[in-house]
């Protein structure tokens, strides 16, 4: 039994050291770990904040979600190539209106932005371009250069839907093409026998199938060994590309970071002056049990910051409340175990079963409570956007990993305490 408690103190060593290097990297001089560091939202560091009317005067009905949803990938995707970290997309409808907001923490080129989410998606298919060459003993090769483009193009296809091989159960994406595009992509699939042909947006090769046999009646099957997911993002932007949905910039706003320095400065010494408070609360009140539970909840927000750094999180000044409210409820956990356990060393009971007991009778009421403020988390997160979203990110994160220090560490401090000179002042 104790053998396994040292396994499990040098687990949450190690996994504290772990945390420490990732919150501070150049302490450690660890080049990988330099840019992985906590995202700050347009309220900590200011940014751009865009709103797109969107133009769904030539899509069916049907077609409106998954045109809208294949937009934001596009848009996504250009964005991403601009080096803009966690930019924020979401639709927004107003009467009939379709929009799209966008929100980017700090872009520096507002224009080149602008600029690039603007334009269209460009579906185009293309083939491989090959030069003859000739080479001794044989009058000319083929060498392969690159990619051009076919006439072949967005405008052709009227849709993109994946489906599930018959035989393999495996998905695949089922593309067909209008009369025109029939034409063309019989003439292609003649020509490019045994070799791919690139299926391009926005100039950018998102899949490139090797040509089996020629096609002639407009339809076809791109197959790759996809899963689900990866099978339904191809047909979303082979989607978008087939149902160009043209958008008009309707509002634009330069956001500076609402709180600033000096508010950012204020903001940490509160929270620090709370987390002093805590502890001396919990020293003071429970003894040494509160320095071990004061002691667990260091681990926690080294381990906390550095999943914000992993994930990574977008912080924003709801981000920061609800890491904040977090601490309150890792705390509240220690609180119901040291209950229980004064309960027990009333009844008489030794030390090393108090902590047992206590653990045990404690942990129902911090599972259901923990359930229900995930599950708030949950619904917050799936029906709210912006910084709604991003309080409930933290907040579960929060939630999750004092589940794990009450738990686990508190449990292992002090468990390792009895038997030893220490467990004389266990008695919270």
């Amino acid at each position: 039994m104790k053998r396994n408690l040292w396994i499990g103190f040098a687990f949450v060593m190690i996994l504290t050291l772990a945390a420490f290097i990732i919150d501070w990297p150049n302490s450690f001089n660890i080049k990988f770990l330099e840019n992985v560091k906590i995202h700050e939202g347009l309220d900590l560091q200011g940014g751009t904040h865009l709103v797109y009317e969107l133009d769904m005067s030539k899509v069916d009905k049907k077609d409106t979600d998954s045109a809208i949803q294949g937009v934001i990938n596009v848009i996504d995707r250009r964005i991403n190539a601009l080096g803009v970290s966690e930019p924020v997309i979401q639709s927004s409808k107003v009467g009939d209106k379709n929009s799209l907001i966008v929100e980017l923490p700090g872009i520096s080129d507002i224009n080149e932005a602008t600029n690039l989410i603007g334009k269209t998606a460009q579906l185009e298919f293309w083939e491989q371009e090959t030069v003859l060459t000739p080479v001794e003993g044989q009058d000319s090769q083929n060498i392969p250069l690159g990619w051009k483009p076919t006439q072949l193009n967005g405008s052709h296809l009227k849709r993109a839907d994946v489906k599930f091989n018959q035989q393999s159960g495996e998905p695949e994406v089922a593309i067909e093409f209008n009369e025109e595009g029939k034409n063309l992509f019989a003439e292609i699939t003649k020509k490019n026998l045994y070799k791919p042909v690139a299926i391009v947006l926005d100039n950018e090769i998102i899949s490139a199938p090797t040509v089996q046999t020629p096609i002639e009646d407009g339809q076809a099957v791109i197959t790759g060994k996809f899963n689900i997911q990866e099978a339904k993002k191809l047909s979303i932007e082979l989607n978008a590309g087939a149902l160009p949905i043209p958008i008009n910039l309707v509002e634009q706003r330069n956001v500076g970071a609402t709180l600033g320095n000096d508010s950012v400065k204020q903001s940490l010494l509160a929270g620090l002056i709370g987390i002093i408070l805590i502890a001396v609360f919990m020293i003071s009140y429970y003894k040494f049990p509160g320095f071990l539970a004061v002691l667990a909840l260091c681990i926690y927000s080294l381990i906390v910051l550095a999943i914000f750094k992993i994930v990574p999180v977008v912080l924003t000044l709801a981000g920061i409340a609800g890491f904040i409210l977090s601490i309150g409820m890792a705390v509240d956990a220690n609180i119901l175990v040291f209950e229980r356990m004064k309960e027990e060393l009333r009844f008489g009971k030794t030390v090393g079963a108090a902590v047992d007991e206590g653990f045990k009778r404690a942990w129902l009421s911090i599972r259901d409570s923990n359930i229900s403020s995930l599950i708030t988390c949950l619904i917050l997160y799936f029906t709210t956007s912006g910084l709604v979203r991003g309080f409930a990110i933290t907040l579960a994160i929060g939630i999750l990993v004092s589940m794990f220090t009450a738990i686990t560490i508190t449990r292992t401090f002090l468990k390792l305490t009895v038997g030893t000179g220490l467990e004389k002042i266990m008695k919270p």
